[in-house]
Order: C-alpha cells, then sequence, then structure tokens
C-alpha cells in the first residue's frame, strides 16, 4: 500500500513542503529504504521509527519491503524531523493507522526517541508559518508548542508520543487540534549595564544614542580602561523595543538554528553578540556544508559587538563589507545558496596603537612609527569607510570618578531613541523591509534628507577638504536624518549636518 505525508525543509530562513512518499510492498527481499538525498540523520531515522513503532505498542510491518521517497528529490534533506511522518506513513500503509484518525492534509515534524516520545525539534517556527500559508494543521512534538502558538490562527496537535495517534484503536478520545491566538509579548527591560554606571564620556554617550536611534556604526578609539566596553555593554539598555515583525524575524533565525530558550518561544529583546577575535569567517558570515547563519545573522536587528578589532583577522573582518552595506548577507555553496537577514548596528572598539597610549596627554607611547602604522593597517579604509560614527574615548579624570553626582540612566535616554524610532517608523511605513534610517537607500535620502543651502555649504567644505568618498557624503546626510529625528525637527538643519560631520574618521586621524 501507498502513503503520502507531508513534512517540511527548511532552506534558509524559509520553509518548503517535502512529500513523505512511503510504499510497503509484499514481495521482495525485506528491507527499508530511503530515497531523495537525504543525509546521514534522516538515513538513520529507520532504525529510530523501528524501535519507536515497536516500543509503542505496534507491529512494524515484519517481511516487507518498504521503500520511502522525499519529494522533491534534488533539494538535500538534513535532520531527524522526518522521523514521525515517516512513522505516520509507516503505520497508515500497513493499515494500522486508519485515514479518520489523523488530518492527511496536516503537515507532520518531529524526531522520535526509541519509546516513541517526540523530542523538541528545531526550526519549527518556520514551518508553523508555512503551515499557516497553506492553510493545514501541523503535527509536532509537544515541547515546541509555544514556539508555533506565535503564528496566529495556526491549528496545532501537539504530540506526546506516537501512541496519541492511535485513538480509534484505543477506544480513546479523538486529538483536539489548539487554535493558535498568537503570544503576549513580554517587555521586561531590565539591563545588568546601565549608562547611568558610567562616568563621564558625556560625548561617547551622546554619539550612542544617535546610533541607537538610527541604527549607526560606531567605532571607537581609546586608551585601556577608558570605558570602551562598558559602553558597548551599556548600548542595549538604550535601543527601543523590537516591533511585532523584527520579533517574529529574528526568532526564525535562533529556530532554524536551534538556538531558542526551552523556557522561552521567541526572542523578544533586541540580539546582543560579543564574539572573541579568535572567530573563523565562516562563524562570523555564515557557511558551512549546509550554509548556517552566522554571527552577523545572530545579531539581526541587535547589536554586534567586536572588540579589539585590530586583533581580529583581516580576512575575516573584509567579510563584513558586504553585509554593513546590504543589511544581509549570501552564502553559497557547491549544494546550496542561501540568503540570510544581517541588519546589525556595529559597536566596535580599538586601541590607537598597540601599547595603548599614543596621544595620551600622561602616559608615554612605546611604538615605533612602524608598529603604529602596521596596526592600524589591520583594519582597512573601505570597512572604515562603513562606519557612521568614529568616536576617541579619553581616559576618565579622577575628580569624574569620585562625583556622586548620578549621571542619566538608560531609561531616559531609551524614551528619546524610542520617540525618534518611531518617527522612522511612520515616514518608512510603506516600505516593509526599513526600520531605521541607516537602511535607507539613495533614493529616500534624496527623498527624505533635504538639506538648507547653508547646510549645503558646509557639507560640500567637509567633502572637498578631507576628500569624502560618495559613501561618506551618504552617510553623513543619515546621521544627520537621526540627529533632526532626536530634536523633534522635520527639516535636517545646519546643526544636524555639523555634528555629523564630526563624526566622521577624517576628522579623527587629525587626532593622532
Amino acid at each position: 500500500m501507498l502513503a503520502k505525508i507531508i513534512s517540511c525543509v527548511n532552506l534558509g530562513l524559509n520553509a518548503y513542503p517535502i512529500e513523505v512518499e512511503i510504499d510497503v510492498k509484499e514481495r521482495g527481499l525485506p528491507s527499508l529504504t530511503i530515497v531523495g538525498l537525504p543525509d546521514k540523520a534522516v538515513e538513520e531515522s529507520k532504525e529510530r521509527v523501528r524501535a519507536a513503532i515497536v516500543n509503542s505498542g505496534l507491529k512494524f510491518p515484519p517481511r516487507r519491503k518498504i521503500v520511502i521517497n522525499l519529494a522533491p528529490a534534488d533539494i538535500k534533506k538534513e535532520g531527524a524531523i522526518y522521523d514521525f511522518p515517516i512513522a505516520v506513513g509507516i503505520l497508515h500503509a500497513s493499515d494500522q493507522l486508519p485515514v479518520n484518525s489523523f488530518d492527511e492534509k496536516s503537515i507532520f515534524v518531529g524526531e522520535l526517541a526509541l519509546n516513541g516520545d517526540l523530542r523538541r525539534t528545531r526550526g519549527i517556527l518556520p514551518m508553523a508559518i508555512l503551515a499557516k500559508e497553506k492553510n493545514r494543521a501541523i503535527y509536532l512534538p509537544f515541547a515546541n508548542l509555544n514556539e508555533a502558538k506565535l503564528v496566529k490562527g495556526l491549528k496545532i496537535y501537539p504530540i506526546k508520543s506516537l501512541s496519541q495517534l492511535i485513538t480509534p484503536l484505543t477506544g480513546r478520545q479523538p486529538l483536539q487540534p489548539i487554535i493558535s491566538q498568537g503570544i503576549d509579548i513580554p517587555r521586561l527591560m531590565d539591563f545588568a549595564v546601565d549608562m547611568a554606571f558610567i562616568k563621564g564620556q558625556e560625548h561617547a554617550k551622546r554619539a550612542l544614542e544617535i546610533a541607537a536611534a538610527g541604527g549607526h556604526n560606531v567605532l571607537m578609539t581609546g586608551p585601556p580602561g577608558c570605558g570602551k566596553t562598558i559602553l558597548a555593554h551599556a548600548f542595549p539598555s538604550i535601543l527601543p523595543p523590537m516591533t511585532e515583525e523584527e520579533i517574529l524575524e529574528v526568532s526564525k533565525i535562533y529556530s532554524v538554528i536551534g538556538l531558542l530558550p526551552t523556557e522561552q518561544s521567541l526572542i523578544y529583546r533586541r540580539p546582543y553578540r560579543d564574539p572573541h577575535h579568535t572567530i573563523s569567517d565562516i562563524a562570523l558570515i555564515g557557511g558551512g556544508q549546509y550554509a548556517r547563519p552566522g554571527e552577523i545573522s545572530l545579531a539581526h536587528r541587535g547589536v554586534l559587538f567586536l572588540d579589539e578589532l585590530p586583533e581580529f583577522p583581516r580576512r575575516v573582518l573584509e567579510c563584513l563589507r558586504q553585509p554593513l552595506e546590504d543589511g544581509q548577507v549570501t552564502i553559497s555553496r557547491a549544494k546550496q545558496t542561501v540568503t540570510y537577514p544581517a541588519s546589525f548596528t556595529l559597536i566596535a572598539s580599538q586601541n590607537p596603537c598597540p601599547c595603548g597610549w599614543l596621544c595620551d596627554p600622561e602616559r608615554t607611547c612605546t611604538c615605533s612609527p612602524g608598529e603604529i602604522i602596521r596596526y592600524r593597517r589591520k583594519i582597512s579604509g573601505p570597512l572604515l569607510d562603513r562606519i557612521d560614527i568614529h568616536l576617541t574615548i579619553p581616559r576618565v579624570k579622577f575628580d569624574k570618578l569620585i562625583d556622586e553626582q548620578v549621571a542619566e540612566s538608560s531609561a531616559k535616554i531609551r524614551q528619546r531613541v524610542k520617540k525618534a524610532r518611531q518617527k522612522q517608523l511612520i515616514r518608512f511605513r510603506h516600505h516593509k523591509k526599513i526600520f531605521s534610517n541607516t537602511e535607507m537607500n539613495v533614493a529616500d535620502i534624496k527623498k527624505y534628507c533635504l538639506l538648507e543651502q547653508t547646510s549645503v555649504g558646509l557639507l560640500k567644505k567637509a567633502v572637498e577638504e578631507w576628500q569624502l568618498s560618495v559613501r561618506a557624503y551618504y552617510r553623513i546626510l543619515k546621521v544627520a536624518r537621526t540627529i533632526a529625528d532626536l530634536s523633534s525637527q522635520d527639516k535636517i538643519l545646519t546643526e544636524h549636518i555639523a555634528e555629523a560631520i564630526q563624526y566622521r574618521s577624517r576628522l579623527q586621524e587629525k587626532n593622532y
């Protein structure tokens, strides 16, 4: 008998239907064969399925030739998510599971334990979205119920064990679906590091506020112990909460890679990733045999903090150039090509020289000119050109450290940032993929970044004197647009342009 069960495969962040065809023949040598480009984990499912069926009190078809086809056959199948649909198909094809005991049009996904229980499975959220788009129900492990509940209006059958499907044969009540009502998104805003804890550095805090309001990239340069790292750790505390669309985007990435926490079904806080400088280019950008997302995708809609930027291999840093420009990364392999979103805010820090004391008023630099040049050449000009805000962080004076006056809290800064972001969401409401000023393209800049005549003259002088690139020119306009939003101004004024210009790297380099 032939049975057909619908399952899914995740390619990138999207799920696609897979037909699991099971043919149980009475003639031929007893065997179980899986075809359709399965990987090792799928091949091993034959043993898990056999044990799960037997240990659930059911009969595995004896002395039968069983052929399982995963169609379409030209897509690589990986993982153990096909255990459950294969088991259901075998039981149905061997007349142990009547048609009226389950919904044939539903999608089945899940890994089986040897005792017949269904284990938690990664990548459920994109599959649940596919089921809702196809107007199908979904049978999945009970442990993934909260994750699937994120998709409002979806009919869900949470299964704890394979024996739950055999209700007509046992006289039990048939399974009742759960209709998802969506999940309330918690708005907890407690952070380990608050801007109020940081003494001094008002200029840096102002720049980070601009970066948070517009999603701009930042490079902080300063001597050891001046506060670069703690400023970066406090940066998430001033970021606005994510919109529902952003939460769904980020949660899909973490679901596909299997990093969703077991106690929660979605990522509702902006991600903060701080990889060590020994990271490889594949771990940062993404890749591997099946093109997994890397750190830049895990930082999507959040923060990627690269501490001691020159210590990262140059090859790794150069991989950031295209994602910083496009907000996504395309990973091409011989077997597949996938595109992952990578719209993140880059916060980087570095010392001005190998010893860290170049241009310090009280400490003497011990580096030779050649060492300083080699140190700075580790970061290329094109990468620096993609960073909107360049900050020089000085050492904090002792008087500031013992000052009892409490600095402005992150909550107050976050309110201003949230208000500016709200203006941007209204401005870009007709653009599906733009959530902040940094994501504007040239057409958007020409539309939303209109300048006064005095501002044009100031910008022209800066571009000509410091020989700024076309990219730098447009990035100055984006930063100025954000500064205007923080000031609740519809037009970009001269003071907004002046403040944006001072953050460009050509000006900062004059200090060294």
